[in-house]
């Protein structure tokens, strides 16, 4: 999920960089989002973890 978000932000700078502004805007839209679920994720996991542990 990380490398999709890596992606996402170097095609949003291309992009962005060459004038194709809707197009960086969804592609930084799309990476937030992804980034977003990614540490929803995380903090979830790390949650059970803890629990699991006692």
């Amino acid at each position: 999920m990380l490398g999709w978000i890596v992606v996402l932000i170097v095609l949003a700078a291309i992009s962005g960089l060459l004038g194709f502004g809707g197009f960086a805007y969804g592609a930084g839209a799309m990476a937030q989002g992804l980034f977003a679920v990614f540490l929803l994720l995380i903090v979830i996991s790390v949650i059970f973890a803890a629990l699991r542990r006692r």
